[in-house]
């Protein structure tokens, strides 16, 4: 009897101190409310004047801020002549899909004069995300920081650092980025190549008219420094360096790994990778610079190094002399990218593992096509062709009646297919001498569904039908574990004795390697219907994506939310 007392008197203390816990979470989680005015703005880079699409008139957009659990309300007005979404990149999203943002997946588009609230709940996540406009190519311009520090009380995993900035890299046109897209989908062409490369918007002193504005960060000696480092870029990979300094990687996609050093990074579009600098280098000027990761072979890319500066503190007189450059790899150096990718492992979470058990077990391939055409001036693509690009060859529609969440959750007919194929339809070299017969894709809206609870594996193979090339590949509503990468076509007799189920890194953006594989593991744990895309807008344009459904699950916590009263109609 004495026995059953203290028992019971232990599941008492320990619910109550679960239940102080909760309390203690809501009652340090804030709301955090914003409006987000986007409008045409007037800016000047590289000598030229011109009008863009901004956020609140800022270049970039304003940088969020906000802590582990707390709620962000985002009130958008759309004051620009274009249709526009804003998505909330790498955050899950949980139950609450109808603010992921995609346009026509998630929602129909915020027309000119119209509003949208995006509501969500940061669940589980830290580190360093971004968000920025998911219609048409807008994100060219229309992006920033997303800032998630721990919850109140907790701690970073690495010492305090003392100073914490964005570093966001970009691209730049002087042409019209709207204009460019519609050449690019007349034409069946490749887009014209940037004019520069920016950090927080501005090219740096290497670019014409652009040395007075160049981004200066100062330091005092001995000081750390986190960088946040984002490629919000439209279409380019990125390698990102500090003159002489050394970086000590700490996060990437808002998952902390485990440190280790570097002197370079390279950044896939929509990747953020987090890394501790220390200024313990003699007192001068140091150039932060990055320039092209480029693996597709004879494709045009832009050239160019974008720079700003870091200067340490009371500098002698004599030392402000041109700032030191760092050394980059060559930009087709994919070992130089696989040295630093390799060296990615997550800090495991207490009781989440890496599911060993496969319920869907996928396999696609990615890359671009040709689409026979007559020859004209829609017809721009290599040999009287017009391009397009495909996962298991099928090349991604997007709908305009509706968006498929709403056509799912509403039933709403003759919108989507239910027949996107896990393995490619046709077994073959993937990364040798493929047959022209497979280089034109077939077209359509086809989304694939998986039960709630699932737990997934996917083999992402990149493919020779144009070329081999680094493709950033984004699952919206999930993070991932990449469990196993390397060149070649994906062998299961052989490659699947070299995946790490240990510490693999977290992602919810990977590169599949030029010419090579990827692997990635995740449970479907969060209903709604999500984007698995090519992060290279000219490539998602042309059709490289899909979308899973993920099921309802059975309770208030695995059920997506109702649709907004505001939700934008088609």
């Amino acid at each position: 009897m004495e026995t059953s007392k203290k028992a019971l008197i232990k599941v008492l203390l320990a619910t109550i101190v679960v239940i102080l816990s909760l309390l203690f979470t809501c009652a340090n989680a804030d709301i955090h409310q914003h409006e987000f005015a986007v409008e045409e703005t007037r800016i000047t880079r590289l000598c030229k004047t011109k009008n863009i699409i901004t956020v609140n008139g800022q270049f970039p957009g304003p940088t969020l801020t906000v802590r582990n659990g707390d709620k962000l309300v985002v009130r958008v007005v759309n004051r620009a002549r274009y249709n526009v979404t804003i998505h909330w990149h790498g955050i899950r999203q949980m139950r609450s899909p109808w603010a992921d943002g995609p346009e026509y997946v998630t929602q129909c588009p915020i027309k000119p004069g119209g509003v949208y609230t995006y509501r969500f709940t940061i669940e589980d996540q830290e580190g360093t995300l971004w968000w920025h406009a998911h219609s048409r190519w807008l994100r060219a311009t229309v992006y920033g920081a997303l800032v998630i520090l721990p919850k109140q009380g907790s701690h970073f995993p690495f010492s305090q650092p003392k100073k914490d900035i964005p570093i966001l890299l970009g691209e730049w046109w002087n042409k019209d980025i709207i204009a460019i897209q519609r050449q690019t989908q007349l034409t069946g062409a490749a887009p014209n190549i940037s004019d520069a490369y920016t950090i927080n918007g501005q090219p740096g002193d290497l670019y014409r008219c652009s040395s007075q504005d160049t981004l200066k960060l100062l330091v005092n000696p001995g000081e750390t420094i986190l960088l946040r480092v984002i490629n919000a870029a439209l279409n380019q990979q990125l390698f990102f360096s500090v003159a002489n300094h050394k970086l000590i990687v700490v996060g990437a996609d808002a998952a902390y790994n485990k440190p280790f050093t570097t002197n370079i990074i390279m950044v896939g579009p929509g990747q953020t990778t987090n890394v501790i600098l220390t200024a313990d280098q003699p007192p001068a000027r140091y150039y932060m610079a990055a320039r092209a990761y480029a693996s597709a072979q004879n494709a045009p890319f832009d050239n160019t190094t974008t720079t700003a500066v870091l200067e340490y503190m009371n500098l002698r007189s004599g030392a402000n002399s041109r700032p030191l450059l760092p050394q980059f790899p060559a930009f087709n150096d994919t070992n130089a990218v696989t040295s630093f990718t390799s060296q990615m492992r997550s800090i495991p979470k207490n009781n989440i593992r890496v599911p060993n058990q496969i319920d869907e077990n996928l396999f696609f391939t990615v890359g671009l096509g040709m689409v026979s055409c007559t020859p004209g001036p829609r017809c721009q693509g290599p040999n009287n062709t017009r391009f397009a690009a495909s996962m298991n060859n099928v090349s991604f529609v997007f709908p305009t009646r509706t968006s498929l969440l709403q056509a799912y959750y509403q039933n709403i007919p003759g919108i989507y297919t239910l027949d996107f194929p896990p393995v490619p339809p046709v077994k073959f070299d993937y990364t040798g001498n493929v047959s022209r017969g497979l280089r034109q894709p077939g077209f359509g809206t086809k989304l694939y569904k998986i039960k709630f609870g699932s737990n997934v594996q996917i083999v992402l193979q990149d493919t020779a039908i144009f070329s081999v090339e680094d493709h950033p590949i984004h699952l919206h509503g999930y993070h991932f574990w990449v469990i196993g990468q390397g060149f070649g076509n994906f062998n299961p007799q052989t490659d699947t004795a070299k995946f790490n189920l240990n510490d693999p890194p977290v992602r919810n953006t990977i590169d599949v390697p030029v010419g090579g594989w990827a692997v990635i593991r995740f449970v479907a744990d969060n209903p709604g219907v999500w984007l698995f895309h090519c992060h290279i807008d000219s490539h998602l344009a042309w059709g490289l994506g899909m979308s899973f459904i993920v099921e309802n699950g059975k309770g208030e916590k695995q059920t997506m939310e109702p649709p907004p009263p505001d939700l934008p109609q088609c």
